[in-house]
């Protein structure tokens, strides 16, 4: 029998601050060598504007086995009124390979990623951070706000889109469920200045703000571009700041925030300074002093997923979520 679980028992059965919990469970195995973990597999989909990834992983102390198939469709919310980001997550049994459950991974990848979002601000930000400027206003942008939330006191939110209803929705969304105060922006630099942390969360593939207007001190998370053309940020954000990265194998084939400006001649590999495992697990430092800049550059790993999902089908045996049925 394998346990079918809808996206509302996953809404259900995940809460950020077991998402927290499980990733940086799942980050501390990584910076330990514990897992297992291909570069995930990925393709376009010209015609639609679409990429789809395929993310298998193995976490041996948690025991967790999964593969999640995500497809982004950066038309969705316009054109069809779904998620950018659609997913699906298949868990396994890590003894016999059997599949235990079959859940939809669209919030549990939205929200997995806040996660990790939260816990590298956890480690790299200011711990005085109380302003927070947000690029982007759809379901990565909310959950990224609602991890900042529980791990930093944040009196403020600027939301900057494309659209500034959208903005203005979110805003809303946020002070109401969280009663943090927020705003929507008319411009990218409003979403910067006088803030002690950036998010950026949105498709595109160009640079959304002058990175000459960071102030030292800020701390970043880029979230959003996930392909070798596409960036959220210029090569000044990237030259001044402290870069982390979740792997420095995925973000030196995927990441455009970094691989652009080594093509440009301005970046080296080498200065990557480390991993969000390696902080986690003490073999690097984190922040060292409050004036300089850190960017957190987020992929998305697979580990996360794994982690999440075994969370999720946890919580949902306990909550009697979901229904089971028979493949073979």
């Amino acid at each position: 029998m394998v346990l079918i679980l809808s996206e509302e028992d996953v809404r259900r059965a995940l809460t950020v601050k077991d998402a927290l919990k499980a990733v940086e469970e799942a980050f501390r195995e990584l910076g330990k060598g514990s897992t297992i973990m291909p570069v995930r597999q990925t393709m376009t989909v010209k015609p639609w504007s679409g990429w789809v990834g395929v993310m298998p992983s193995y976490l041996r102390s948690m025991g967790a086995l999964a593969t999640k198939i995500v497809t982004v469709y950066g038309n969705n919310p316009v054109k069809y009124g779904l998620p950018t980001t659609i997913a699906t997550v298949v868990l396994n049994d890590v003894e016999t390979g059997k599949p235990l459950s079959m859940m939809g991974g669209t919030y549990l990848t939205a929200l997995r990623t806040g996660a990790v979002g939260g816990l590298a601000a956890r480690l790299l930000s200011r711990r005085d951070s109380k302003v927070v400027g947000v690029f982007g206003a759809g379901m990565q942008a909310e959950m990224q706000i609602a991890a900042l939330s529980h791990v930093r006191r944040v009196e403020e939110i600027k939301v900057y889109s494309r659209s500034f209803e959208r903005s203005a929705k979110l805003a809303g969304k946020v002070k109401k469920e969280y009663g943090v105060e927020a705003r929507a922006v008319a411009e990218p630099s409003l979403a910067v200045s006088g803030c002690d942390m950036v998010v950026t969360a949105t498709t595109s593939k160009t640079p959304v703000f002058d990175g000459k207007l960071l102030a030292d001190g800020t701390h970043v998370n880029l979230i959003g571009a996930h392909t070798p053309t596409a960036r959220e940020v210029d090569s000044s954000v990237i030259l001044r700041g402290k870069i982390i990265v979740d792997s420095r194998e995925a973000a030196l084939k995927e990441s455009g925030d970094l691989l652009i400006p080594i093509s440009e001649g301005v970046f080296s590999p080498d200065k990557i300074y480390g991993e969000l495992g390696e902080i986690l697990v003490g073999a690097k430092q984190g922040r060292v002093s409050k004036d300089e800049i850190t960017v957190f550059k987020s992929c998305g790993l697979a580990v996360q997923d794994a982690a999440a999902a075994h969370t999720v089908y946890r919580r949902a045996v306990e909550a009697g979520l979901g229904r089971e049925v028979p493949l073979w």
